[in-house]
C-alpha cells in the first residue's frame, strides 16, 4: 500500500471533498476504501486509467499521483456538476493528465481505450461487455458488482482480462450508489431495482426478486410493502449482534427467487422473503418483521438465518465468484 499511502500524503483530500467554491460534496466515498479499492489495482506510472464516478474528483486526484505524467487519468460522472468542478480543481493543482468527462460510464470510453486499469465507484446492474472490450489484455477492473438484483447487495470484485475473457481473482465487501442514467439526488433511495416507494405518510420502499411474476400495477410489490408497515408482527432476532455484510451476502449467495430488500424507515435496510401472500425482513437493528406471527415467508426467513448461524457468518472473501455472461455483460454470483 506504500504507493497509494504516498499518494494520499501529496493530495489534499479535503481540498477536493470540502472545496471552498463548490462546497462539501455527498457524492464522496470513505477514504480508507477508496485507499483500498486502489491498492487492488495496482496502478503503475505511465499507465492508461479509467474510473467511473467522479465524485469529488478526490480518487482521480490520487490515480494521476499514481500514474505520474506519462500516464493518464480518464473520469466519467452521469452529473455534469461533478465533472465540471473535478476538472477545475485538479486545473487549479497544475494537473494537466487527467480529464472528467459527462458521460454513461457503463458504456465505457472508447475514445480513450484500451485502459491498463479500470476502477468504478458505482454500481452498474453487472459487468458491462464495455469496460471488459476496452480493457487490455491482462488489464484489471476493480468494480462493485450487484450479487442478487435487488438493491445493496454488492462486492467489491477484482476481475482480470485475458482474452477478452473476464476472471475473478477476488472479492471483498463492499458498495457504492448505483450507477443510473441521470444524476441521483436522493440518496437515500436506491437508484435501481425499487418495485414500490411511497412517500407519505413517511418514505418507504420495497424491492422484489420475483418482479418479473407481478403485474403492472405492481401489485405484489405494493401487498408486501403495506404488509411490513401497518400491524406487523415484530419480534427481536435471537442471535448475536447482526454482522449485516455477512447476513447480506449469505442471503444474496442463495439466489432464492423471493429475496427481498425494503426500506421501511430512512435509516434501516431490512432483507428478507415475500411472496404474494406474506412477507418477512429483518433490519439492520435487528428486528424481525412479519405480516402475521404464522407467516410462510417468516418460517423461512428464519430457516436463513439458522444456516447463516450454522455456516459460522461467513464473510464475503470466503465464497466462490463466479460470472455468468448475458448479453449485456457479465451477471456476478457467489456459492458456497
Amino acid at each position: 500500500m506504500t504507493a497509494v499511502a504516498d499518494a494520499a500524503q501529496a493530495v489534499p483530500e479535503r481540498h477536493y471533498t470540502h472545496h471552498d467554491g463548490r462546497g462539501a460534496t455527498p457524492h464522496r466515498s470513505n477514504p480508507v476504501v477508496i485507499h483500498r479499492e486502489l491498492t487492488t489495482l495496482g496502478v503503475q506510472a505511465g499507465m492508461n486509467v479509467a474510473e467511473f464516478g467522479t465524485g469529488s474528483g478526490y480518487s482521480g486526484a490520487l490515480l494521476a499521483e499514481l500514474v505520474g505524467p506519462t500516464g493518464t487519468v480518464t473520469s466519467l460522472d452521469i452529473d455534469a456538476y461533478l465533472s465540471k468542478w473535478a476538472n477545475l480543481i485538479h486545473h487549479e493543482r497544475g494537473l494537466d493528465h487527467i480529464r472528467c468527462h459527462v458521460a454513461d460510464g457503463t458504456a465505457g470510453f472508447p475514445q480513450q481505450a484500451p485502459f491498463d486499469r479500470m476502477v468504478a465507484w458505482c454500481t452498474p446492474p453487472l459487468l458491462p461487455k464495455a469496460w471488459v472490450d476496452q480493457v487490455t489484455d491482462g488489464g484489471l477492473i476493480v468494480a462493485p458488482l450487484p450479487i442478487a438484483d435487488v438493491p445493496n447487495m454488492t462486492v467489491v470484485a477484482k476481475i482480470r482480462v485475458s482474452g477478452g475473457q473476464p476472471v475473478v481473482e477476488a472479492v471483498f465487501n463492499g458498495g457504492y450508489i448505483e450507477a443510473t442514467t441521470s444524476p441521483k439526488d436522493n440518496l437515500d433511495l436506491p437508484g435501481r431495482w425499487v418495485d414500490w416507494e411511497n412517500r407519505t405518510p413517511a418514505p418507504s420502499w420495497i424491492s422484489i426478486a420475483w418482479r418479473h411474476t407481478d403485474d403492472h400495477l405492481h401489485t405484489g410489490a405494493r401487498t408486501a410493502l403495506a404488509r411490513l408497515l401497518k400491524d406487523a408482527h415484530t419480534e427481536p432476532y435471537a442471535g448475536d449482534e447482526l454482522d449485516w455484510p455477512s447476513w447480506r451476502t449469505f442471503a444474496a449467495h442463495l439466489a432464492d427467487p423471493h429475496l427481498t430488500m425494503a426500506g421501511l424507515t430512512p435509516d434501516l435496510w431490512a432483507i428478507g422473503h415475500s411472496t404474494p401472500a406474506a412477507a418477512a425482513v429483518l433490519q439492520q437493528d435487528g428486528t424481525i418483521l412479519a405480516d402475521r406471527p404464522d407467516s410462510p415467508s417468516l418460517a423461512v426467513l428464519r430457516g436463513w438465518l439458522t444456516a447463516w448461524e450454522t455456516a459460522g457468518r461467513p464473510t464475503p472473501e470466503t465464497y466462490t465468484p463466479a460470472l455468468n455472461r448475458g448479453a449485456e455483460g457479465w451477471h456476478l454470483r457467489l456459492a458456497r
